[in-house]
């Protein structure tokens, strides 16, 4: 059903997806270039101890180049990421239109009107968010992910069993904090339908409701509906607020074990400054991805 829908617009979201990978790969040689300016321009690891002003300027520049790309890429990415999630909100929109017209009075009364205009509204712009962070989100999170580890096992092993001891806890993390506020979501989908639903009658029988002097009962009416819904949505905003200082964490201790085995591995000669501060900005951006 949704593939009628997407393959209209298939082509911007491939379009985004390749620019995507455009961003993404300049921000996964940027690293080894920094290890270059490090070992061979500041410390001449490889000319005796003598720095190389050429190196840094001629390395500097490629990097100044490479965000400037990286940074067209991702602009790119995010207009064609929403071309293609708005204008498929947008026929699916439509289309939900036509159909509750068609409905009878018996159907549109055991749908309700408040459930019939949550999925014309805040439904549809789900779909229409999880299409755009899909074609963004999951393209970005692969390659940052296995990317990085990729280019942390290239700089040094030790570097990369570090990273590859952590990324299990941050799923870990993750899995549990979306099971817990799995469980919310669908009360938290009928308790909207059910604030619609007041705020629609209220709407429809203003002249009733002021001429019966009904004004208190409908709004305790809704206050009622109001807060229960807003105690699941900030019970689903706790379980949320306490994944991300979680991982931050984790990513925090790899880039101190990264830290102290890097200390260890310079002094015994099987790596560089270069390469210790090439690895440090991997598990802070994969974090950010997460």
């Amino acid at each position: 059903m949704m593939w009628k829908y997407i393959r209209r617009y298939l082509p911007y979201a491939i379009l985004a997806g390749a620019f995507m990978i455009g961003e993404v790969s300049m921000d996964l040689i940027q690293p080894g270039i920094m290890s270059q300016i490090v070992d061979d321009g500041v410390l001449g690891l490889n000319s005796g101890g003598a720095g190389n002003m050429n190196l840094i300027w001629k390395l500097g520049l490629q990097m100044i180049c490479l965000v400037l790309f990286g940074g067209l890429c991702g602009s790119l990415n995010n207009v064609f990421v929403h071309m293609s999630g708005q204008n498929i909100g947008n026929d699916m929109r439509k289309d939900c239109f036509r159909k509750i017209m068609t409905f009878s009075f018996t159907q549109i009364d055991r749908f309700g009107t408040g459930s019939l205009v949550t999925r014309m509204t805040n439904d549809i712009t789900q779909v229409q968010n999880f299409i755009s962070q899909f074609v963004r989100g999951m393209i970005r999170t692969t390659m940052l992910t296995f990317g990085s580890m990729y280019c942390m096992f290239r700089l040094n092993r030790a570097f990369g069993y570090v990273v590859m001891c952590v990324f299990p806890l941050i799923i870990a993390v993750m899995a549990v904090c979306m099971k817990k506020a799995g469980s919310l979501f669908a009360k938290l989908q009928m308790q909207l339908d059910t604030v619609n639903s007041i705020m629609q009658e209220d709407v429809a029988g203003i002249r009733v409701i002021k001429a019966c002097v009904r004004e208190i009962y409908e709004k305790l009416r809704f206050g009622k509906a109001n807060n229960e819904l807003i105690k699941t949505q900030l019970r689903v905003l706790i379980i949320f607020a306490f994944m991300n200082p979680i991982v931050n964490a984790l990513m925090y201790f790899a880039t101190a074990a990264i830290l102290l085995v890097g200390n260890v591995s310079v002094s015994a000669g099987r790596t560089t400054p270069g390469n210790i501060m090439a690895a440090l900005p991997t598990p802070l951006s994969c974090s950010t991805v997460f």
